[in-house]
């Protein structure tokens, strides 16, 4: 009965991954249904307006060429950043995260050649986006199943179909866990098999369960645990003293090579 309730409980979101997915811009849909990208989006295109009434004040035509220089500056260091970080970030919720916030520094910094009011007003508007709307996590599941504690209790003791999970503790304030979000879904399509499943627990629902498997709702979010039936195999960021001071940033390859998924699912083949 758990086991069909967490699948049961996994398809909605699934449902609507798929839907977005054969929307024919996806990327439009997001930008205009996620209040997080549609704010964005206006306060960017404010600039246009905020920018057309200053040139109009403006009498000498001192302001349009400074104005136009600082533009291209801005607009040239843009791309370097996003060449760079296109190439070096694993998954789009990063690089979205981090491609906004250099726009917002970006854009302060041309409008402080137009009005010291005007760049006040956007550092304004931004912190107001920060606070009503947050970045929407990866909303596919791949082959892992959303759970709940008693679900994933329920998975581990009662005749487990897999020896392993690997399960994902998340919450959806935490920047971090949106911007690993997709980690363990796409881990979960090259790795998922009878030996191994993937689950996701989100720790802002079930916050007295963190203290159950050990972590801390503000420190260290996401936690991957592996468990061998009921035994926690491993862990990661793992409970150490140098563990609080640096923590690396998620990538697949990182948690591959940490849970030594290659080995299990070589294993797993050879048997």
């Amino acid at each position: 009965m758990e086991v069909a309730t967490a699948t049961e409980a996994s398809a909605p979101a699934a449902s609507g991954g798929a839907a977005r997915q054969t929307h024919p811009f996806p990327w439009l849909d997001a930008a205009i249904s996620e209040p997080y990208y549609f704010l964005h989006l206006l306060a960017f295109f404010s600039y246009f307006a905020a920018r057309s009434a200053a040139l109009s004040a403006d009498n000498g035509g001192e302001l349009h060429d400074r104005l136009l220089r600082r533009e291209i500056q801005a607009v040239l260091v843009f791309l370097v950043l996003f060449v760079v970080k296109i190439v070096k970030e694993e998954t789009w919720e990063t690089f979205i995260a981090d491609s906004l916030l250099y726009a917002k520094g970006l854009l302060l910094a041309v409008t402080l050649v137009i009005d010291y009011w005007l760049v006040f007003a956007y550092f304004l508007g931004f912190l107001v986006i920060y606070a009503v709307a947050q970045q929407p996590p990866y909303d596919g599941l791949g082959h892992s199943n959303h759970l709940t504690p008693l679900q994933l209790e329920s998975l581990l003791t009662e005749e487990p179909t897999s020896r392993f999970w690997l399960v994902e503790f998340r919450t959806s304030f935490s920047a971090k866990c949106i911007q690993a979000s997709s980690v363990l879904p796409e881990l979960s399509i090259m790795y998922s098999n009878k030996n191994i499943s993937f689950g996701i627990i989100d720790l802002g629902h079930f916050p007295n369960a963190a203290a159950k498997f050990g972590i801390s709702m503000w420190d260290h979010l996401p936690t991957y645990i592996l468990f061998d039936k009921v035994t926690e195999v491993s862990r990661f960021p793992e409970i150490t003293s140098e563990s609080k001071v640096f923590v690396p940033k998620v990538t697949k390859k990182l948690l591959c090579q940490h849970f030594d998924l290659d080995r299990r699912l070589i294993g797993y083949l050879s048997t």
